[in-house]
């Protein structure tokens, strides 16, 4: 990797802790709601600008408390998931929405195929290199990726207070979820509010299923993690459960 690839990958890519004992690995896509000059706010209004349309609030705060807590990596995308979701493979339609829940997009309108060959080198391209590299310096590697949600989605409120997702791999969410059953008051379903049928376990397939790895997705109500307190105290409840499944499915090894 060159100079110029090296200063590329840092403005887009943020990893921390790469040299964590743990094999664990997390990950926040939606870490960011930073949308280059550039692209002139894409034509959002300023009410949407830190909305959840731009970014996931709290996750990014609760990725990096796990980290912590549990010695593991961090990898995070530096950019808005408007500009280019890398939770979506380039040929998804919404990995450069038009428009997202109730607001046009219009700075992702009418986007060239040239247009969106340069957003995925530019900002794919190094997330998803970046989250490899990490990911093969580990020995069995466990991927963990946080994110957050609306309460309220087109009109609709949501009940559900923290998602376990998975794809066709569900031994540490099933571990997860079993003691969330037993240790928490809080609403925990299996993918919900979203699942695999919504394309959003497509981390999870690229960086884990192809590979073996143990993996989740995690999604947390945003307004349970407004605060730093509040984002604290998840990113301790999230980590035990990662923590406590992981032993007992290395214990049935």
């Amino acid at each position: 990797m060159n100079h110029r690839d090296d200063a590329l990958m840092s403005d887009m890519v943020d990893v921390r802790n790469a040299q964590a004992a743990s094999p664990i690995v997390i990950v926040c896509e939606h870490a960011s709601a930073h949308i280059p000059p550039a692209f002139g706010d894409l034509g959002l209004p300023a009410s949407a600008l830190h909305s959840h349309v731009v970014w996931d609030p709290g996750a990014m705060a609760v990725a990096t408390g796990m980290a912590d807590l549990l010695d593991a990596a961090l990898v995070a995308s530096k950019t808005s998931r408007l500009v280019y979701d890398c939770n979506r493979p380039p040929e998804a339609p919404d990995a450069m929405p038009a428009r997202s829940e109730i607001f046009d997009v219009p700075g992702n309108a009418d986007l060239s195929a040239n247009d969106k060959a340069e957003r995925v080198a530019r900002y794919y391209t190094p997330f998803r290199e970046a989250l490899a590299a990490i990911l093969a310096a580990r020995t069995a590697p466990i991927m963990v990726t946080v994110h957050s949600f609306t309460p309220v989605y087109h009109g609709k409120t949501r009940e559900v207070e923290i998602g376990i997702l998975h794809d066709n791999d569900a031994r540490l969410a099933d571990a997860m979820l079993g003691l969330a059953a037993h240790h928490t008051s809080r609403i925990v379903r299996r993918n919900d509010p979203y699942g695999p049928g919504d394309g959003v376990t497509h981390t999870l397939k690229e960086h884990a299923l192809a590979h073996g790895h143990l993996n989740v997705m995690l999604e947390i109500r945003n307004d349970l993690i407004a605060t730093e307190a509040e984002q604290a105290a998840v990113a301790r409840t999230l980590s035990d459960w990662v923590s406590n499944a992981r032993a007992q499915i290395e214990a049935k090894a």
